[in-house]
């Protein structure tokens, strides 16, 4: 699966300002919601309940925080480079400027491929450089999908 398939070139947004982690959830939800005609709320408490299984900050400033939802039939990705580092609470207790917003069907199966293929783009460090330096929008879409 390529990370094109579930991310548009909309749902890519660069120097995004945000307080805090849940601050940043929630306003990621309320964008994803507009989308996908699920309920904010609904988005923001499965991210909120994943988080406490353990936090999605995968190190290396990247985050990748990921919840299933029944309402959906196939994956959904935002992704944001953030303004500021942030705390995230990540594994290597580095702040994230990196954020991948991925929601996937309730459905077990295939949507796993999706988290695989976006964990695989946001560890190889030449792709990291290229996604931190995009000047635009189109550009960071580009570093990301391609």
């Amino acid at each position: 699966m390529k990370i094109s398939d579930f991310l548009s070139p909309t749902d890519v947004m660069i120097d995004v300002r945000s307080a805090n982690k849940l601050k940043l959830l929630q306003e990621l939800s309320r964008q994803a919601a507009s989308t996908l005609n699920v309920p904010a709320e609904r988005i923001s408490s499965a991210l909120l309940n994943r988080e406490e299984l353990g936090c999605t900050g995968v190190g290396g400033g990247v985050a990748i925080p990921h919840a299933r939802l029944q309402e959906l039939k196939k994956p959904f990705g935002i992704f944001v480079r953030l303004k500021r580092e942030m705390d995230f609470g990540a594994i290597d207790s580095r702040p994230v400027d990196l954020v991948f917003l991925l929601l996937l069907p309730a459905a077990e199966g295939d949507p796993l491929n999706a988290l695989a293929s976006v964990a695989r783009k946001l560890r190889t460090p030449e792709d990291l450089i290229r996604l931190r330096g995009a000047k635009n929008q189109a550009e960071l879409y580009s570093a990301i999908a391609g």
